[in-house]
Parts: structure tokens; C-alpha cells; sequence
């Protein structure tokens, strides 16, 4: 079948860091046989790791469509359900000028992402930056320390979490 050697294609162009043509073959492995929830589903990580997400969540959404009772399927869905909301808090949190009530809705927004992906690193930082921001230190340490459960070398979170907790020390000193 012609579509089972454009998914060949397509990671020969992955093993040579070609991830520009091998989505070119995923799509032509798709067109050729758009019933195959497999080829969604490699489609679908294919452009999640080339950072376009929204065709990223569209295979993956077709992927779990055709093949409802397939977990890493649905597990990929909800890993890039989690990194869109992760985005959308992103840009409010990271504006600087968003009002509590709005911080306190994209701290719903993160504690979605988290649950729809629990090894979300990116929600957690975003949550504890949120919670910074809105003056409740302590839930901002613990959202740190999740994430440093996941990465516990990663010396930047450490160095994060010692600057939350002398925040917390400043805000105690100062009430």
C-alpha cells in the first residue's frame, strides 16, 4: 500500500532532521488513506514536535475519532489539549497587566492542563508564576515543588523555588 511507504518516508526524513518533509509525507500518508488512525496519530506528533499545534491537535482529534479505544491516542490528545491551555494562560499571565480576576481564571485553565496532563512541566511553572502574582506564595511553592518532583536536577526550578520562598518570607514580614 502506497501509504505504509510515505510513512517510511516520512521517518527517513525524521532520522535526517527533515521534520518539514516528513509532515509532507504524514499528510500524503494521510490523503492516501485518511481512515488510518495510526497515521493521524504519527501526524499528529510529528507537528506537535515541529511546535504547530493547532494541526498538531487536528490529527490527533481525527486519530482518537477513528480509534476511540486506543489510550496513547487519546493520552496524545490530551497532552496537546494541555499545552493549548498552558499557551492561553501564557499570554495573560506573561502580559503583567492582568487583573486578579483573570489570573484566578487561568489558574482554572492550568489546573485543567494538569490534569488533562499530569507531566505537564510548563503548567506547573505557570501555575506557581500565577499564584506568585496573586500574592498566594505558599500554593506557588507547591505548584513548584510538582514540578521539581518531575525534574529534580533542573537547577533553574531550585533557584525558582528559593525565590518564591523568600517572597513568602517578605509577604509574611510585611502582613
Amino acid at each position: 500500500m502506497k501509504s505504509e511507504q510515505f510513512v517510511r518516508n516520512a521517518y527517513h526524513c525524521i532520522l535526517q532532521n527533515d521534520f518539514k518533509g516528513a509532515l509532507q509525507w504524514f499528510e500524503a500518508a494521510a490523503a492516501e488513506d485518511p481512515d488510518s488512525a495510526e497515521i493521524h496519530y504519527r501526524c499528529s506528533v510529528t507537528y506537535a514536535r515541529s511546535g504547530r499545534l493547532d494541526k498538531a491537535f487536528e490529527h490527533a482529534k481525527l486519530a482518537c475519532e477513528l480509534d476511540p479505544w486506543k489510550s496513547e491516542y487519546l493520552l496524545n490528545l490530551q497532552h496537546l489539549q494541555s499545552m493549548r491551555l498552558v499557551q492561553e494562560a501564557k499570554k495573560v499571565i506573561d502580559s503583567g497587566v492582568a487583573p486578579a480576576s483573570e489570573l484566578y481564571q487561568m489558574v482554572s485553565v492550568l489546573k485543567e492542563a494538569v490534569r488533562l496532563d499530569p507531566l505537564c512541566e510548563e503548567a506547573y511553572i505557570w501555575l506557581a508564576v500565577a499564584y506568585s502574582q496573586l500574592n498566594e506564595h505558599a500554593q506557588a511553592i507547591a505548584s513548584l515543588k510538582e514540578v521539581i518532583a518531575l525534574q529534580p536536577q533542573d537547577q533553574g526550578l531550585i533557584d525558582m523555588l528559593d525565590q518564591l520562598k523568600n517572597r513568602l518570607s517578605v509577604y509574611l514580614h510585611d502582613s
